[in-house]
């Protein structure tokens, strides 16, 4: 990967302006520090082949070893109705990565909510959306993406709270990153129209991962709830049989009890 096979392979879509690392500690801090500036332009990219000091929710690292994954940031700039689903962002990354591999592989894949996506039930991709503020109203939103292609980019099970998998192990076939990019921004234009709207959280809510499962919901407070899921609310909250509406947390299939 360099930046003009990036290009070459993207040229097909309006990008804003792009910027390509060989190393980076954050896609995301390059990104944020990127949209501060009042001339950044809708849809521009910050990518890097390796990413050292990567982060996920709740301060989570996300490292990217050197030619194994791919660790990219969209800066966006926000309409008025956007502006009012921030919490929707994470679900566009993750319906564009279902969409993307759904037409180039045909595997369909799940969303653990809120932001990671799952083939057989392991992780494969992390999403992380931040925002630059004026006052009170989001002038930008970078919206972090980390998926894993091949095996390297797996870190071992010690180090992670969840099971996880690369493209190429789950799907038993060599993945070239630059195709997954391009089959991902394409998804992301062509879903990004759809923030907001019902036929989004409808797709987003039929990839749910677990739904129709018991499950456990580890808040940040450190309560646990628990409770069948029943699907994503309009307004992208989660919902049980036992609780309307969580905003935070991480969801957990709940242990069966012998």
């Amino acid at each position: 990967m360099n930046e003009q096979k990036l290009k070459t392979a993207l040229k097909h879509l309006p990008l804003g302006d792009l910027r390509y690392y060989e190393q980076v500690g954050s896609t995301n801090d390059i990104a944020l520090q990127w949209s501060a500036q009042k001339d950044f332009r809708d849809y521009s990219l910050v990518i890097a082949n390796e990413q050292i000091n990567g982060r996920g929710r709740d301060g989570r690292k996300w490292q990217t070893p050197p030619d194994s994954a791919l660790a990219f940031s969209l800066i966006l700039r926000p309409n008025n109705v956007e502006k009012k689903n921030l919490i929707l962002f994470t679900a566009l990354g993750a319906l564009a990565l279902v969409t993307a591999l759904k037409k180039q592989y045909a595997r369909e894949a799940e969303i653990k909510w809120p932001n990671d996506v799952l083939l057989d039930g392991k992780k494969v991709a992390g999403i992380l959306v931040e925002a630059n503020w004026l006052g009170n109203q989001p002038q930008a939103v970078v919206l972090g993406m980390g998926v894993n292609i091949t095996s390297n980019a797996v870190p071992p099970a010690v180090e992670t709270r969840f099971p996880a998998t690369s493209l190429e192990d789950a799907l038993g076939v060599p993945v070239r990153r630059l195709d997954v990019l391009s089959e991902l921004l394409t998804a992301l234009f062509e879903w990004r129209p759809h923030l907001g709207r019902a036929e989004m959280v409808s797709a987003w809510d039929r990839h749910l991962a677990y739904k129709g499962l018991p499950v456990e919901i580890h808040a940040r407070s450190g309560q646990v709830i628990r409770g069948v899921l029943e699907g994503i609310n309009p307004d992208g909250s989660l919902r049980l049989d036992t609780a309307p509406s969580i905003h935070f947390g991480d969801v957990h299939l709940r242990p069966s009890r012998v």
